[in-house]
């Protein structure tokens, strides 16, 4: 049995993340602005009982086995069909009923160098949530610069093929995580096409450039600007497909908040990225008793396609035993 949950700190002088083993879940993270005053710009709740309660949707956790929907909550592997929890319209959502979330996490390595880290570990169980074999999957939080969170996730499958696309699913709101709404942040992301969705938020399959259309952020938008020409807010996943790369990663979104001019330079080695502005939030009660509506936060969650164990043309999720799935985030903070 995993040890009770706890929130470990990880701090370099200039920003300060909180982070639970419960869900390898962010649940604080102070960034200065240009004149050095620092707010917390993940939404989340002061202490765990909130996120073990089901009380969460989704702050700040690591969601797995497979992030995001799988289409009825079923798929074909190598000739067995699988079936999943549904807990989503008709769809499977971020790993179940019990996904990565909801779970506690082994704290397998905590330092406090000139590169701070935290390392979780879980291992989840042939069967567990629907989804076959086992697999060990492991996320390291480190602070390699000043104002760099870095998140390297990895997963090893042991004994059978497995889909695998894990997503960090924090709620980003840079002026403050009780300052209202986002909709007056601007962003940008290095996508030229998105994979629209029907009306159950399953991937249709086609590739669908955003040019002429309210989900174009090629150049830079305020979220707010075309959102209402978007029935229900952006819940969609974009292809990263021209971003600059440096070591590895690409350039996926550049959010800015204008009040504070603190931004936040998103870089990863995912194919995808969902834009999803909190569309679903209303009256939960978090941090500091602050209240969060619609649109209090934005995820920008990088991952594979959603329902791409069912969609052959999107790219594979499908990881063989031995293999090794990776995934790297790189969070820049400037002002």
């Amino acid at each position: 049995m995993a040890a009770e949950p706890n929130i470990l700190e990880l701090s370099n002088g200039r920003i300060t993340a909180r982070i639970a083993s419960w869900g390898a879940t962010i649940t604080s993270l102070l960034v200065p602005d240009a004149h050095g005053n620092v707010a917390d710009v993940v939404l989340g709740f002061d202490d765990l009982e909130p996120y073990m309660k089901g009380m969460s949707p989704y702050f700040g956790c690591i969601v797995g086995r497979v992030a995001n929907r799988i289409k009825n909550g079923k798929f074909t592997l190598n000739g067995a069909e699988y079936s999943l929890p549904i807990n989503n319209g008709p769809n499977s959502l971020h790993g179940g009923l019990n996904g990565f979330d909801k779970v506690v996490w082994d704290v397998v390595e905590h330092k406090n160098d000139e590169c701070p880290s935290i390392t979780f570990q879980y291992h989840s169980k042939d069967g567990e949530e629907g989804y076959p074999g086992d697999v060990t999957v492991t996320a390291k939080y480190s602070l390699p610069e000043a104002t760099t969170l870095r998140l390297d996730m990895e997963a090893i499958p042991h004994n059978k093929a497995t889909p695998i696309s894990l997503a960090q699913h924090t709620y980003w709101n840079l002026a403050g995580h009780n300052s209202g709404d986002i909709l007056n942040h601007s962003i940008q992301i290095w996508a030229k096409h998105i994979t629209p969705v029907d009306e159950n938020t399953i991937p249709t399959g086609e590739i669908m450039p955003v040019q002429g259309t309210p989900f174009d952020f090629t150049t830079e938008h305020k979220i707010g600007e075309r959102i209402s020409d978007v029935p229900g807010g952006y819940d969609h996943n974009y292809v990263l497909d021209c971003g600059d790369e440096k070591n590895g990663v690409k350039h996926a979104a550049k959010l800015t908040d204008p009040s504070s001019s603190r931004t936040l330079n998103l870089w990863t080695d995912a194919p995808g990225m969902q834009f999803y502005t909190a569309n679903y939030v209303s009256g939960i009660t978090g941090k500091e008793g602050a209240v969060y509506e619609k649109h209090a936060g934005v995820c920008l969650e990088t991952q594979g396609f959603p329902n791409a164990i069912n969609q052959p043309d999107f790219p594979s999720v499908v990881v063989q035993p031995g293999e090794k799935y990776k995934h790297t985030m790189l969070f820049e903070f400037s002002t």
